[in-house]
């Protein structure tokens, strides 16, 4: 979290990368298809879209819980994506993920104790330096000892999930992914969790790809944002000025569909998709997003779009914009 390396270089990119799947009849599922993106020290990076859009499957090759088709993944200037998972351990040392189901996150059969001191263990730190970094960090996430002495049935997906957390940190990491942390949580729970990671980003410069399908979420707590599609990126850049000037149709409509209590902002216009929803299996001759676009025109059935700055810290994939 507090590495110092070359602020030239980026905490952690991806050139080019690439995840596909064998599928029956011979058939490919595209699920990441030339992702390119960096994530600079300090900041909180966030990838949005529908469920299928492969930002799970972005986080796990980034992570190197699934290996790549093609590309590249850059750690702190070191490619860590065409070696051994054992040729790279101290690398993946310095990278957690966090989960989306806190549940699922612990073994049921253990004490919480004993799952959060596990990656201590295995870095072999002693007893008493992991009794120290315990209490740092459960000083942080507003836990006391008593929740240590429990199995994970007996606490709630809030406490859970900030359990998650703390044990992502013990190991001092200098990246994380965070896969929708608080998808699976109630809204007043999500709003603590939330105002947490902001916290430890400014108490610890931590470097965070944040993965969610809710754009509020996202607009809240990062810094960068990239609206993924049928596993590309078609629109990126400093949120600040993605949101105050959406500009990729599909982005539009995410927006679009998003709940609001303002009475005058109730009155903008819905933006429903139509045309032909393409899968994944497609292999795309020109833009992804074509067959369900207002503005789409020939060229956009023939030439995929490449991802050009529109505005200083704004990047879309789009003929239109």
């Amino acid at each position: 979290m507090h590495n110092d390396i070359n602020a030239t270089v980026p905490c952690i990119e991806v050139r080019g990368l690439k995840k596909y799947y064998p599928f029956k009849g011979g058939r490919t599922l595209r699920a990441v298809d030339g992702v390119d993106l960096a994530i600079n020290t300090g900041e909180i990076f966030g990838i949005v879209g529908e469920s299928g859009c492969g930002k799970s499957t972005l986080g796990k090759c980034m992570m190197r819980l699934t290996e790549l088709t093609e590309g590249q993944v850059l750690f702190q200037g070191k490619d860590i994506s065409s070696q051994s998972r054992k040729a790279i351990r101290s690398d993946l040392q310095r990278m957690q993920m966090i989960f989306q189901n806190p549940y699922s996150s612990f073994n049921p059969k253990l004490k919480i104790s004993y799952s959060l001191a596990e990656p201590c263990r295995l870095k072999g730190m002693s007893k008493p330096q992991i009794k120290e970094r315990m209490d740092k960090f459960l000083n942080y996430i507003s836990l006391s000892e008593n929740e240590l002495n429990r199995f994970p049935h007996e606490l709630s997906g809030g406490q859970l999930q900030r359990l998650a957390i703390a044990r992502a940190l013990l190991l001092d990491p200098d990246f994380i992914v965070a896969d929708e942390p608080v998808s699976a949580l109630d809204v007043s729970v999500q709003a603590q969790i939330l105002n947490l990671i902001a916290d430890l980003k400014k108490n610890f410069r931590m470097t965070m790809m944040f993965i969610s399908h809710d754009m509020t979420v996202v607009e809240h707590i990062c810094d960068k944002v990239a609206v993924m599609y049928l596993g590309a990126v078609v629109e990126w850049g400093e949120s600040d000025v993605v949101f105050r000037n959406i500009q990729h149709p599909y982005t539009q409509a995410l927006i679009s569909a998003i709940p609001v209590i303002d009475l005058d902002q109730q009155k903008k216009e819905r933006i429903i998709l139509q045309g032909d929803i393409p899968t994944a299996l497609e292999k795309h001759k020109g833009c992804r997003f074509a067959s369900r676009c207002s503005h789409c025109l020939d060229i956009c059935r023939e030439q995929p779009p490449q991802l050009r700055e529109t505005e200083p810290g704004h990047y879309v994939a789009c003929h239109c914009c």
